[in-house]
């Protein structure tokens, strides 16, 4: 499998159709959006995701008079993609409404930091990622209606937290601000995120924060220390650490590498 191209928070008022290309296209809306299925038009209500086969001819138009906002991945498949596509029983050509879309909006924000330096392994972690991607999609095609992680106490409001916590990374997040908004304990609020989405607060903070400390250290000339203290780290040694531990290198390395891929 090879990424043609990925763009991400596009955003347009006029209908998405043929200018995509003849290859197989990935699109995530992060809007509503309205399509023809069968004959008949309909629309999404929330996020979704839709897998677009070579030679499709659906049209995709924004609803209640706002923007269509979205993410693209172009592709190029192999026979064997082709056969392992179909083995997942995904549903094509149509949009797929998404309860949690949390895993499709992470795995683009790491395949678009992946593509600015293009590593050793980058076509791996490509595949591998439109492979969890294309997971995802089964699961949602097979599910039932009622997804077990939905029981779990303050699970829509834990969510949100986490999409805001990615959506502002420089933000000053409290643990006891939010306890005390949701009138619950330190203990119980860790308890519940870290059973919700299998890792910890602390560790979402700190995900979203290098990854908006990479996109700095590609698209500006601002210093590793003024990012460190943008990005909300005291000090600049343990961002350096930690950065070295999330992308392999120095956020120095890193700069080279992705300003030499341009």
């Amino acid at each position: 499998m090879k990424i043609n191209r990925i763009l991400l928070n596009c955003r347009r008022d006029t209908a998405l159709s043929g200018e995509m290309g003849a290859d197989p296209v990935l699109l995530f809306f992060r809007s509503p959006v309205a399509y023809m299925d069968g004959g008949v038009q309909k629309q999404t209500a929330k996020s979704s995701v839709a897998l677009l086969t070579s030679g499709y001819k659906q049209s995709f138009r924004p609803v209640n008079g706002k923007p269509l906002r979205y993410d693209l991945v172009s592709f190029k498949i192999s026979a064997a993609d082709r056969q392992y596509i179909s083995s997942m029983n995904i549903t094509q050509d149509i949009p797929v409404e998404l309860k949690d879309d949390f895993v499709i909006v992470s795995t683009l924000r790491s395949m678009r930091t992946q593509s600015m330096h293009r590593g050793k392994h980058f076509s791996e972690f490509m595949e591998l990622s439109m492979r969890i991607i294309f997971i995802t999609m089964s699961d949602i095609t097979d599910s039932a209606d009622i997804d077990p992680k939905e029981n779990i106490p303050r699970y829509a409001e834990l969510k949100k937290l986490r999409q805001a916590v990615y959506d502002d990374p420089t933000a000053s997040w409290s643990v006891e601000e939010m306890c005390e908004d949701m009138q619950i304990s330190r203990t119980y609020f860790h308890r519940l995120y870290f059973e919700a989405f299998g890792v910890t607060f602390r560790q979402d903070i700190i995900e979203s924060r290098l990854i908006h400390a990479s996109e700095l250290l590609k698209n500006t000339d601002l210093s590793v220390t003024a990012i460190s203290e943008t990005c909300g780290y005291d000090s600049e040694s343990y961002f350096m650490r930690q950065f070295k531990q999330h992308k392999g290198c120095t956020p120095s390395e890193y700069r080279r590498r992705v300003k030499n891929s341009d």
